[in-house]
């Protein structure tokens, strides 16, 4: 009898939902970069086991939210997890016993305020979740089991399992359990389909990523990308053209580097992997555009499944 539904990967900023959701569908679903909040929405991979069909909700971090765009990405979050038929709520390890000792960094401590936000959120909403701690890797398992007894002890999660989504180790029998989660029933995508992202926001996603993974320590997320073109030509090879939003005209230099360089290597990259992705040859344009208002204008909301009204 085959299962289909939909589970939900809650956590804060950087707790490796992405690489989870990676390793779950066993292929590049959720752009991965070392920035906090990259995942702007809810982007569903396609995970198989057995005869389970488990399509993944990789919702935004849910955070403390100060801007319009942050209070949508924390809405959508929530509602990810309220439409799920099952939800895991991933903890970084390592953050919380570093805080735990007082030695945490600024990101530690607030991964530890977030983590406190999602057990009031899930105690708010009457939801049982799954516990996953992840980022194990060296840390004694005394130290696991106390963190995982205490955070058991709130009262919001049904079970706990410690993995490490980077090199794989416990993700199994995590999967496997996300698989008698979901109700049976004829299965929602064909068999070889790994995410329902379109086609022109998966290639801004992934030029997206190739930005911030050049230019993250002078850019905080005063960008965004768009696909303006999508074209797909006689010859078999796509067209695409996008134009990279920032919100100061002293931030268009930093993106374009000395003599182009900077733009080149990104529309390189993302030029690389669109053409593994789409399986066949990608004609990539970039431009770079100043406008201060991008984060407030209600079409960019819309394309990417976020509420603009929150």
């Amino acid at each position: 009898m085959t299962r289909a539904g939909f589970v939900a990967i809650i956590g804060a900023p950087n707790a490796g939902k992405s690489t989870l959701t990676n390793r779950l569908v066993g292929a590049k679903v959720s752009i991965v970069t070392q920035k906090v909040q990259t995942t702007r929405f809810p982007v569903r991979g396609v995970a198989i086991e057995g005869e389970s069909q488990i399509v993944l909700v990789d919702t935004p971090g849910i955070f403390a939210p100060r801007r319009r765009l942050d209070r949508a990405m924390v809405r959508s979050a929530w509602g990810g997890a309220e439409e799920a038929d099952g939800v895991v709520h991933l903890v970084d390890v390592q953050a919380e016993l570093a805080v735990g000792e007082a030695q945490g960094s600024p990101a530690d401590k607030r991964a530890v305020i977030d983590v406190q936000t999602i057990i009031e959120g899930l105690k708010a909403s009457g939801r049982k979740a799954i516990l996953a701690l992840n980022k194990i890797d060296g840390v004694k398992r005394e130290r696991m089991l106390a963190l995982a007894q205490r955070l058991f002890d709130t009262g919001v999660y049904s079970e706990v399992f410690m993995i490490s989504a980077a090199d794989g180790s416990g993700v199994d029998d995590l999967k496997r359990r996300m698989a008698e989660l979901v109700p049976e029933g004829p299965w929602l995508y064909p068999a070889e389909q790994t995410a329902d992202l379109p086609a022109r926001l998966l290639a801004a996603e992934i030029t997206r990523e190739k930005l911030y993974l050049r230019v993250h320590e002078e850019l905080p997320y005063a960008a965004a990308v768009d696909t303006t073109a999508f074209e797909e030509r006689r010859d078999g090879s796509v067209r695409i053209e996008q134009t990279i939003y920032v919100q100061r005209e002293s931030q268009r230099p930093i993106i374009l580097g000395k003599n182009g360089q900077t733009l080149k290597w990104i529309g390189q990259k993302s030029r690389e992997e669109l053409t593994e992705l789409f399986d066949r040859q990608v004609h990539l344009f970039l431009h770079v555009k100043v406008d201060e208002t991008w984060a407030d204008k209600r079409e960019f909301y819309g394309d990417v499944g976020l509420d603009f009204d929150v």
